[in-house]
């Protein structure tokens, strides 16, 4: 069913080149699903699993810069998915992405039900909820999208890992505090660690870290030098409008 477009609003994002409708109210599409997209190093011909996708804007974005990925997105909230399926459609894409309404701690069986097989996905982007122990939002789109347990990252994580091939990749974005939550998370499945810190701006502490890291591989963790969202101004820096209007990509999609 469509969503009540009094309800809704129509935005452009990508610099125009993608049209997201998403909820007036509660949770709202913001930097942290672009930066994802212009980390993922996925190539064309992969099938890349946005998982807690919302209404689509990272696994879009993503799918409308690399001709030939095909795109799952993974959403819990049924009208946040029918709403990521509505703008798959809108944006010309719905021969290559597709929404399900599925629980990312759902059994393998209820994912292959869903057409993902364990060991079938070349790439899985996810931007978890990360407030553990916070009190959570009166508001129900919020306190799905940013309230977790303390299993919360690796239970996502363990879904990623299962849902992956052989050096697969899982690119995550999450809070810069939380960096050693996420690497000892990692360490059961994943190597070849890659980190790239993400600063408010010049000579501020990281607030988000982007990492990307390999099924199965046994490279060694790297850290890349930080990216800044705007100069000491406070102005936008011109390195992350280019890559939040989708004309520049992040290191960690290149290497």
């Amino acid at each position: 069913m469509a969503a009540e477009p009094a309800r809704t609003s129509e935005d452009a994002v990508l610099g125009g080149r993608l049209l997201l409708r998403q909820p007036r109210q509660g949770h709202r599409v913001g930097h942290d699903a672009f930066l994802l997209a212009a980390a993922c190093s996925a190539r064309p011909g992969d099938h890349v699993v946005d998982l807690g996708a919302g209404v689509g804007a990272a696994g879009l974005a993503v799918a409308r810069r690399i001709e030939d990925v095909t795109v799952t997105l993974v959403e819990i909230d049924s009208g946040l998915a029918a709403l990521a399926r509505e703008n798959a459609a809108r944006n010309a894409l719905a021969k290559r992405a597709r929404a399900v309404c599925l629980d990312v701690t759902a059994s393998a069986a209820a994912f292959a039900a869903a057409g993902l097989a364990a060991g079938s996905v070349d790439h899985v982007l996810m931007n978890p909820p990360f407030n553990v122990g916070q009190r959570p939002s009166p508001d129900h789109g919020r306190r799905l999208a940013h309230s977790a347990a303390h299993d919360t990252l690796a239970q996502w994580l363990g879904a990623a890992a299962r849902l992956l091939r052989p050096a697969g990749a899982v690119t995550l974005i999450w809070r810069a505090d939380g960096l050693a939550d996420v690497l000892a998370s990692l360490s059961a499945d994943f190597g070849g660690i890659a980190v790239l810190p993400v600063h408010p701006k010049p000579d501020t502490p990281a607030i988000r870290v982007l990492i990307r890291a390999a099924k199965a591989s046994r490279a060694p963790l790297s850290l890349w030098p930080g990216f800044f969202l705007n100069d000491a101004a406070g102005r936008p820096t011109a390195e992350a409008e280019a890559v939040l209007r989708g004309t520049s990509l992040l290191p960690l999609a290149e290497n």
